[in-house]
């Protein structure tokens, strides 16, 4: 992966947690190609080790560990890992994250046919209370916990949080009420921390991307023929720069987040997006 310019981590331990997935992991590796020992962790222990492996081959130092972030223990062990094997965290990345189709809506909008119910509907009033808890717990508990664990590595060292919010923060997308609603308040949360940590020494920001091309979204973007789907058609339209960003697209903002030229920077959520937040729609 070419980066678009290089910072020095050398000495840096940095955590990411969803590792294994398409963006972070490219974060891992950006992170690694400027020095930073990276600690890839990830729900699914084979696809942290598997990006660890990647970053190891290309001359990084990094190490894979499953961790499930809505856990306490299970953060906790990894921390113990993370510091007996690399040392204190300096850099947390709160990447774990998604959505569950059992918090999806079938329509944009409630009509009033819909009152009746229909088979292979799911309105508002059919959405599973169970899905919406474990979106708000992947995504903000995740965050919260994961910061809890690691922060507390980073009091007095010039820390730096970078939590990943989304679009759905500054508007809520149609049909993914508890997604939306989530990454808003991960982004309030980013805020938050940041006004916490400020006498201490850490940052806390956050990334908001747009719309990605990534494999594990393919399906929902694009048709067997791999033209885009209906949905992806209004988000071409409501994106100013007409196309879906590249995973790499990201790094740019991590790493200048990263780096001493952002030190008065805390506080903030960066959307990377193509215009679409900037973009009303006439």
């Amino acid at each position: 992966m070419k980066l678009p310019f290089r910072i020095d981590l050398k000495d840096k331990v940095a955590v990411v947690t969803g590792g294994g997935g398409v963006l972070c992991s490219c974060f891992a590796k950006a992170l690694a190609q400027c020095g930073a020992k990276v600690a890839v962790i990830n729900r699914t222990e084979a696809k942290a080790k598997l990006v660890a492996e990647e970053i190891i081959n290309e001359g990084g130092t990094a190490i894979g560990i499953s961790g499930d972030v809505t856990v306490p223990e299970s953060i906790k062990a990894a921390h113990a890992v993370v510091n007996e094997k690399l040392g204190p965290c300096d850099i947390l990345i709160n990447g774990a994250g998604g959505n569950d189709p059992k918090g999806t809506t079938t329509k944009e909008y409630f009509f009033m046919e819909d009152a009746a119910g229909k088979d292979n509907l799911v309105t508002f009033f059919d959405l599973d209370p169970k899905a919406i808890e474990s979106i708000f717990g992947l995504n903000f508990l995740g965050t919260f916990i994961s910061t809890q664990v690691f922060a507390r590595d980073m009091i007095g060292r010039k820390g730096i949080i970078i939590n990943i919010s989304s679009m759905n923060s500054f508007n809520p997308l149609t049909k993914i009420p508890a997604y939306s609603g989530v990454k808003a308040a991960v982004s309030n949360f980013t805020k938050w921390l940041a006004v916490h940590f400020s006498k201490v020494g850490i940052r806390v920001n956050a990334i908001a991307p747009g719309f990605f091309a990534a494999e594990q979204n393919r399906s929902l973007l694009f048709n067997e023929d791999g033209t885009p789907t209906e949905r992806t058609k209004k988000i071409l339209n409501m994106t100013p720069m007409g196309r879906l960003g590249q995973p790499e697209e990201l790094i740019g903002t991590l790493l200048w987040l990263c780096s001493e030229g952002s030190e008065f920077v805390t506080g903030i959520v960066v959307p990377v997006d193509g215009g679409f937040s900037a973009y009303s729609g006439v």
